[in-house]
């Protein structure tokens, strides 16, 4: 049995296009495509998103140019079940939560992990109480090794939680 694809850091689109086969189309317009997809070699499900992008910010011969893009996502199959016959939800990005292969430039697939962005806002929010506890402290005025000890032992509980 071949390796699976979500073993890989790296998937070629060589590979990509010799065992994934469409299960189900799901939407197709001059746009974007999508569609339930199996890898041949190991059976396993995947979401397959495609896109056409034109490229207008681009100068000279390329600009306006048009690429399709590709994305596949990992479906369990109570995944796979729920979109073909419950009418279960899929769009990107609204419905993409988890780690996918999306395809670049130079025609590898890579893994994406689209939970960047709650963590980010996670760090943010952190950030934020941070820089408010820290203008309390200053507007206090009370700049004793005390009361800086405290300010950090808040801090480090903060983090702690």
């Amino acid at each position: 049995m071949s390796e699976s694809w979500q073993d890989s850091t790296r998937v070629s689109s060589v590979s990509i296009a010799d065992r994934l086969e469409t299960v189900k189309s799901l939407k197709e317009d001059a746009l974007e495509l999508y569609e339930i997809a199996k890898d041949k070699a190991t059976g396993e499900h995947y979401l397959h998103y495609a896109y056409l992008h034109r490229n207008f910010a681009a100068v000279g011969p390329e600009a306006g140019q048009e690429e399709i893009f590709h994305q596949l996502m990992p479906l369990a199959s109570d995944d796979v079940l729920g979109i073909m016959f419950s009418d279960a939800a899929y769009e990107y990005p609204g419905h993409w939560s988890k780690p996918f292969l999306r395809n670049g430039p130079d025609g590898d697939y890579v893994w994406f992990d689209p939970s960047y962005a709650d963590q980010e806002a996670e760090n943010e929010a952190i950030g934020r109480d941070i820089e408010e506890q820290l203008r309390l402290f200053k507007q206090a005025g009370e700049l004793s090794q005390e009361e800086v000890r405290k300010l950090l032992e808040r801090l480090d509980r903060h983090d702690k939680e």
